[in-house]
């Protein structure tokens, strides 16, 4: 599990794939200085070799800004650059793979699950010892345009139901962001809507921006 001052929640920005290690080091820091505490790497279309030289250089640029780098599909190589966790989706390491995962992830490293527009996926990820579930596409997304759409209130019933937090995935864009929060996500997981910007560094302020106001209001409200 996470430590407290690094909860799971607020912007999850998602690594474009991106082959020029030192473009992909250059984008993800600006992020990162824009204030982006969790950070998943992803690139379905890179050899090994490749994937294990930018987790490795990705895991020293989020230590050094004090962030937390989740590797997606791959459980062996999150624990082999010491990676803070692992994200994984419908297909990766088959039957059982949750509970497999989890037990090689050990109880600190954290185990994310896509779980797409199935809340009975999202409970097995559960009592298999997830962390947090991802839900969506929320929206039509770019990176996944035939990918299964979920509702925002499949969001709030995952956020209902389940005691892990719930991330919201797919088109998710400084404009939309607020009424995926209002459904209940405690994160957003960001790709294009991040990393398209002219200006990195804002975007990742004005997400956080958005996260500040969206927790005062809860305060005002429960007060």
């Amino acid at each position: 599990m996470p430590e407290p001052d690094t909860p799971l929640a607020g912007l999850y920005a998602l690594t474009p794939d991106d082959a020029l290690t030192p473009r992909l080091l250059a984008l993800v820091d600006l992020a990162l200085a824009g204030g982006v505490r969790l950070l998943q790497y992803r690139n379905k279309a890179a050899p090994l070799p490749l994937r294990r030289e930018q987790a490795k250089a990705l895991r020293r640029l989020t230590q050094a800004h004090g962030a937390l780098l989740i590797v997606n599909d791959d459980v062996w190589l999150a624990v082999e650059v010491g990676a803070d966790g692992v994200h994984l989706g419908r297909d990766d390491l088959g039957p059982g793979g949750l509970r497999t995962a989890r037990e090689a992830l050990g109880e600190r490293r954290i185990l994310g699950v896509s779980c797409y527009d199935d809340l009975a996926r999202a409970e097995e990820a559960v009592e298999a010892g997830a962390d947090y579930i991802a839900i969506g596409s929320v929206f039509a997304s770019k990176s996944k345009p035939q990918a299964a759409r979920a509702s925002l209130t499949l969001v709030a019933e995952a956020k209902r139901r389940f005691p892990t937090p719930v991330a919201a995935i797919g088109g998710i864009t400084l404009e939309n962001a607020a009424q995926v929060l209002a459904a209940g996500a405690d994160m957003l997981a960001v790709m294009s809507g991040l990393f398209d910007a002219m200006d990195i560094r804002r975007r990742a302020e004005e997400f956080r921006a958005l996260f500040a106001r969206n927790e005062r209001r809860g305060v005002f409200m429960e007060g």
